[in-house]
């Protein structure tokens, strides 16, 4: 149990981050409750619930502490090192307003973990499995809209959240799509041809009126597009095509930047065009090796290509 003291800033706190950080409400709730139960430990740990200020006396061992309690309740590695990094920035927080030290906590370690790389489809198995999904449902229109759907997270790298947050304002569907991504990010993201005509055929078979204001992408009786639904297609597809568990409807997200860069695609452009906020994200959403990586450096980087030069005359 927390105190109200700490509830109030905690609640304080997680609106400082959705009005001026922007970060998205999934963000908001998971950091939510992963500082409550840092608080909620520590009033059992140090036998009471104090003010955020009690935070600047907190010790090295008190973190330790929490975070084996936390391993020993079953949770992972990863899970507590996001839960670490939102102690983190409320400690943070609270030591700009209230003025105490909060070194004990930033100075704690976040575990090690294996970080998860993204397993992107080769291009022909993209092709084909885009290919296949039209042949997954019985009603024209259904089929033409589950096309539509998985070509723009392919064709587009959409998150499966921001195709089917698409509105019918977008139609008729240009050479561009702004998206609103995570943490309320606006980024312009271009559409390719089979993209455009992939939702236009959609739009001209759909029975249900796309009013501007209304979802893009329904379901059958109208009402907006469940995203298992769109899980559910791709997993009928890849078992009629035999692909692995990995080819998830995010994968062809992974898919769109990784074929991208192999073809020569700049490493920043693609972060924009995915609306990362961090280059590392990128990098890891793309499966390029090594060598491909060192083409596209050598080739764009001047002093890189006058050394690769100097080094290949005779």
């Amino acid at each position: 149990m927390i105190s109200p003291g700490q509830r109030d800033a905690l609640v304080r706190w997680i609106d400082h981050l959705r009005a001026i950080d922007g970060a998205a409400e999934t963000t908001c709730t998971a950091y939510r409750a992963d500082v409550a139960g840092f608080l909620a430990f520590l009033a059992r740990h140090t036998g009471g619930a104090e003010g955020v200020a009690a935070l600047g006396r907190v010790t090295v061992s008190d973190m330790r502490a929490w975070m084996a309690h936390e391993r020993g309740r079953g949770v992972s590695a990863r899970s507590l090192a996001r839960a670490l990094s939102a102690v983190k920035g409320f400690a943070r927080w609270g030591a700009e307003r209230e003025g105490f030290d909060p070194t004990a906590i930033l100075a704690t370690r976040a575990p090690k973990f294996r970080r998860k790389l993204p397993r992107p489809l080769d291009e022909e198995a993209a092709r084909t499995l885009i290919e296949t999904v039209d042949l997954q449902a019985r009603e024209p229109w259904v089929a033409a809209r589950d096309t539509a759907v998985i070509t723009l997270l392919y064709g587009c790298g959409l998150r499966i959240s921001e195709a089917l947050s698409l509105t019918g304002a977008v139609l008729p569907l240009g050479t561009g799509l702004r998206i609103r991504g995570k943490g309320g990010k606006e980024r312009l993201v271009p559409v390719i041809a089979p993209a455009r005509e992939a939702v236009a055929t959609y739009a001209r078979l759909c029975p249900h009126d796309l009013a501007p204001a209304g979802p893009l992408f329904r379901g059958v009786r109208g009402g907006p597009l469940n995203p298992r639904l769109v899980q559910r297609v791709m997993e009928a597809v890849r078992l009629q095509l035999g692909l692995p568990a990995t080819a998830t409807p995010h994968a062809l997200r992974h898919s769109f930047a990784t074929h991208l860069l192999g073809a020569g695609g700049d490493l920043r452009a693609i972060q924009e065009l995915l609306g990362h906020a961090s280059l590392s994200t990128t990098q890891a959403y793309t499966a390029v090796d090594t060598a491909r990586l060192m083409e596209v450096y050598e080739a764009a980087h001047p002093r890189a290509a006058g050394f690769t030069a100097r080094r290949n005359r005779p």
